[in-house]
């Protein structure tokens, strides 16, 4: 009984919920193309939902993904953080391990924690390793690969300087990367923060994609973009002032 009211509660507020979104498309020109801090204060405005939305930057670029040369991938720390706690993991042994552990990781071993991988128990959002670890974290590879786990050299997470990389990982490091389609997704702060915390992480963000941007390819690098929050609307941003903000 108490399961059929819980379901029949949250088929009504989905209900609500999306009446209410719908109000909001109804009463707005959805093919105007918005200044950057004017999106953020709009997408602020309309996050109303009953949790701490997330505020996500989507951009389609005019790369080729066919094409391994371009490729866009990178890790940016965004300077007000992302409001999400993340639990990290570290591969290290002896005084590295230490180290790991007092940077504030949550999880630190080395065969150990790898046997616990193996078997599923993976209860972090980042795997950090030092190098000398990469011989064990390989072997996790068809494990902690499909989840966006696997520790990379080039974006910061196989590192001797472990203090460092958890520090940024738990202060707001967030991964970009280009989708099959082109599109990087990514989330730029919560609806909590004030607006000018958000449009310094998409400044960041921009930053370091216009950094990112492949040397083989022509035409267009950034295409598209539009802001938009977990349940609210999306709109449609202006490139000039979204690349000035870089």
């Amino acid at each position: 009984m108490a399961k059929k009211k819980e379901a029949a509660s949250g088929k009504k507020e989905k209900q609500l919920y999306g009446k209410r979104l719908r109000d909001v498309r109804k009463s707005m020109d959805r093919s105007k193309i918005w200044q950057l801090e004017e999106a953020v204060k709009f997408i602020k405005s309309n996050a109303t939902a009953k949790f701490d939305e997330t505020i996500e930057l989507a951009i389609n670029l005019g790369i080729d993904t066919k094409q391994s040369d371009q490729n866009v991938r990178g890790m940016v720390v965004l300077p007000n953080g992302t409001g999400k706690k993340v639990r990290v993991a570290v591969f290290a042994k002896g005084a590295k391990a230490e180290e790991a552990k007092k940077a504030g990781a949550d999880v630190v071993g080395d065969d150990d924690l790898a046997q616990k991988v193996q078997k599923g128990e993976i209860d972090f959002e980042r795997v950090i390793a030092t190098p000398d670890m990469m011989g064990t974290v390989g072997k996790l590879g068809q494990v902690l690969g499909p989840k966006g786990l696997m520790p990379n050299p080039k974006l910061g997470t196989v590192t001797m300087d472990v203090t460092t990389a958890v520090k940024n990982a738990k202060g707001g490091s967030v991964e970009f990367r280009a989708q099959k389609e082109g599109i990087v997704h990514v989330g730029v702060g919560k609806a909590s923060f004030d607006e000018q915390k958000l449009v310094a992480n998409i400044r960041a963000l921009m930053d370091a994609l216009l950094k990112a941007k492949p040397q083989t390819m022509k035409g267009n690098y950034i295409k598209k973009a539009s802001l938009s929050s977990t349940m609210g609307p999306g709109v449609k941003l202006d490139l000039s002032s979204l690349q000035r903000a870089a």
